[in-house]
């Protein structure tokens, strides 16, 4: 049982999730396919296994393949991924892990600047953040996987 069910997160830190996630959205960076696959493998690093279901989910219903979504944790073993889509994954983990070097992550966002503008960077930094954001409230609050269904949030 959920220590703090989805519906009885407090109305205003839900209004303000809510609405970093409609700025997110708003922004058409990348493929919101693509999206889900960033916020499944943010998911997997966190072990958040409502989330993970949550986001293979959205990302299989937006259009991405199950192979890339589920091959995302090995993404540097595959061809799977484009260059910028490599960028971007290496930039995510780095975000979210936060234990590679000062000159580890300048690398990863000297190439990661080489596919996006510094505003682009910055706002899928935000995603990235927010998908963190998500884990840390979902996973203690104990939300239960095995039930989500598309478009449930």
């Amino acid at each position: 049982m959920p220590r703090i069910p989805f519906e009885n997160i407090p109305a205003n830190l839900m209004s303000c999730m809510v609405q970093t996630e409609k700025h997110i959205k708003s922004l058409n960076i990348i493929d919101e396919s693509f999206m889900e696959l960033l916020r499944y493998r943010v998911s997997m690093i966190n072990q958040c296994a409502y989330c993970i279901e949550m986001h293979f989910k959205e990302a299989v219903a937006a259009g991405e393949s199950e192979l890339r979504v589920y091959s995302s944790s090995v993404w540097k073993e595959t061809n799977f991924y484009n260059d910028s889509e490599q960028a971007l994954l290496a930039w995510t983990e780095s975000v979210t892990m936060l234990n590679d070097t000062a000159a580890q992550r300048q690398q990863s966002f000297t190439n990661l600047s080489k596919y996006f503008s510094q505003d682009d960077v910055a706002n899928l930094t935000l995603s990235i953040v927010q998908i963190n954001s998500w884990n840390r409230l979902a996973k203690p609050f104990g939300f239960e996987a095995g039930s989500y269904q598309v478009g449930q949030h």
